[in-house]
């Protein structure tokens, strides 16, 4: 082997090895990490210091499960919004097909820049998209761009790079999972709302502030009209279509202190912190005329949400007793009082 050629190889040992060393330190920082936030946060971090690339970024489907259930704990924080966007299943494998090889490209990158996170104007004149899966589906995309045409190439050699797309695919999985088991603690699995035990000891929190400080405080309790008839004429599958429909409904037109739990069954309780009987009962009458004006469209069938709701105030309980279920138990009173004279009233 000539003298030239024996130091190239070398030299391409060398080059190799020191990119297998960045990998390494990214695939050790990410792998023991359990939370979306952590994860994002120091993949796209350490990959640019790393690898010195200006813009990394990652793209997730909207429909895939890692989405929905980081838009259910809240959605993205801020400080992610700007390196992480969503888009449209059709687009994205319109893009790289469905395949989980990356794709490099350094012309004609137009059609890529629906990759882009929404605001952002990368200078970029060559990309690589390396595809992520989580139980084998596509969910998205791990993406790098730079200002050089040179540095991703189509017909560069992608081996560390589909490497480290396996390995976030990976830490992606694991953390979903853990942050699934997180959520479910906490949360109703099928409306995404907090579970009565949770929403318990909220309310007990919130007397606690509002005796304190000598705020008001209210207390709703909601079920819908007719649920057994929805259950009974189209089936359990769209009933619980219209708890869902209900509880999106109830977390859009709440006010964000407000807190909005799933007691049982078709049975929701609202928290109103600061708010006077009189107040709570106007802001309910609001939900209510929309929820009245919002049906459940499924099919070529119109599924109304028809509601009641009973609430209690704070002053209109013993407060040296058991005062959240004197507050829970006085607003379930009502609830049933306005079913009956409306029964009452329409037998008449």
């Amino acid at each position: 082997m000539p003298e030239e050629q024996s130091v190239s190889v070398y030299q391409r040992l060398m080059e190799n090895e020191y990119l297998l060393k960045k990998f390494f330190v990214v695939e050790k920082k990410i792998l023991s990490i359990l939370s979306f936030r952590d994860l994002f946060a120091v993949l796209l971090t350490e990959i640019k210091e790393q690898f010195n690339i200006p813009f990394v970024w990652l793209s997730l489907l909207k429909d895939s499960e890692t989405l929905t259930l980081i838009n259910a704990m809240s959605g993205l924080d801020e400080s992610l919004k700007a390196n992480i966007n969503t888009i449209e299943k059709s687009l994205f494998f319109a893009l790289i097909g469905n395949q989980t090889e990356p794709v490099l490209a350094n012309t004609d990158l137009k059609p890529f820049f629906k990759l882009l996170p929404p605001g952002k104007n990368y200078l970029i004149k060559s990309l690589a998209v390396a595809p992520i899966t989580m139980d084998g589906e596509i969910i998205g995309s791990l993406n790098q761009g730079d200002a050089s045409e040179a540095r991703f190439q189509p017909n560069m050699d992608c081996f560390l790079l589909e490497q480290l797309a396996a390995k976030v695919s990976l830490c992606l999985s694991n953390v979903t999972a853990h942050e699934k088991l997180e959520f479910l603690a906490y949360h109703d699995p099928l409306t995404g709302l907090l579970n009565r035990r949770v929403m318990e000891t909220a309310l007990k929190r919130e007397i606690a502030r509002s005796k304190r400080y000598n705020m008001p405080l209210s207390v709703v309790f909601l079920d819908l009209d007719y649920f057994k008839n929805v259950n009974d004429t189209y089936g359990h599958e769209v009933g619980d279509k219209l708890l869902i429909h209900l509880a999106r409904n109830l977390m859009e037109k709440s006010r964000e202190t407000d807190i909005v739990a799933r007691f049982a069954g078709d049975e929701f309780v609202i928290i109103l912190p600061e708010t006077a009987g009189d107040q709570g009962e106007a802001l309910m009458r609001r939900i209510k005329e929309h929820l009245d004006q919002t049906p459940l469209v499924h099919g070529d069938t119109t599924i109304p949400v028809s509601t009641s709701f009973g609430i209690a105030a704070l002053t209109e309980v013993d407060p040296d007793n058991d005062t959240a279920a004197l507050l829970l138990k006085k607003a379930d009173e009502r609830l049933y009082q306005k079913k009956e004279s409306r029964k009452t009233k329409a037998a008449r």
